[in-house]
């Protein structure tokens, strides 16, 4: 028989009535079940053995091995073919890598640019993507701990470290007012979200960033 990776990797489902298998990507571990396929001699047991229920111990005692028998004897060549049948309809929705040989699901585990499964030939926008968030969580370790193990804070990548949930407060810019929670410059008027103190333009009193009156005459600062 062919393909014998799914068949060193499935789980036999069937029963008297029939046959069904489930196989399984090499790689996630992602299952298919095959199409039920009906046993015959799975179903002529099943009624010799409700007549021996219903004429009588005796002939249900011999109905029952009768049909054993019969079921024992054809078990193992209509179960081969049975999953020579199921392995056939797996290999359809399953992927074999061109260089290694597994076969893997076209779902999670394939790279169909490539022809090849993702362990063989990597999606690299996804290993980017995965190793932005690693570096960025390393970075955040790093960051959040001083030399003597103590939690610093701070503001990174709009999370304060040291906030419950790391949720930081959103900052206001001093201009419009505007809510913002990272950036030089806000995102609705434009001007820097950290201005310097300014000098009143009427007594030259030094004035808060942010004023916009002077604390010593009442003039408008800006």
């Amino acid at each position: 028989m062919s393909l014998i990776q799914f068949t060193s990797n499935y789980q036999d489902k069937s029963t008297d009535s029939g046959y069904q298998f489930e196989f399984f990507c090499d790689h996630c571990g992602g299952g298919y079940t095959s199409q039920f396929q009906e046993n015959k001699l799975g179903m002529a047991s099943g009624f010799m053995r409700a007549a021996g229920s219903i004429f009588g111990s005796r002939l249900g005692h011999a109905g029952a091995e009768g049909a054993d028998a019969l079921r024992d004897s054809m078990r193992g060549k209509a179960r081969d073919e049975a999953l020579r049948t199921a392995v056939e309809e797996a290999k359809k929705v399953f992927k074999q890598c061109s260089r290694c040989g597994k076969w893997v699901c076209p779902e999670v585990s394939w790279n169909g640019q490539r022809g090849m499964c993702v362990k063989c030939a990597p999606d690299f926008t996804k290993e980017v993507n995965a190793a932005q968030a690693q570096g960025q969580a390393e970075h955040i370790w790093r960051e959040a701990r001083n030399s003597d193990g103590r939690v610093m804070g701070g503001v990174m990548g709009g999370f304060d470290i040291a906030a419950p949930g790391g949720i930081a407060a959103a900052a206001a810019c001093p201009s419009c007012g505007a809510k913002s929670t990272g950036g030089k410059f806000c995102t609705e008027c434009g001007k820097p979200m950290a201005i310097g103190p300014k000098n009143c333009p009427g007594c030259g009193m030094e004035c808060p960033a942010g004023a916009r009156f002077c604390a010593g005459c009442g003039n408008k600062v800006g």
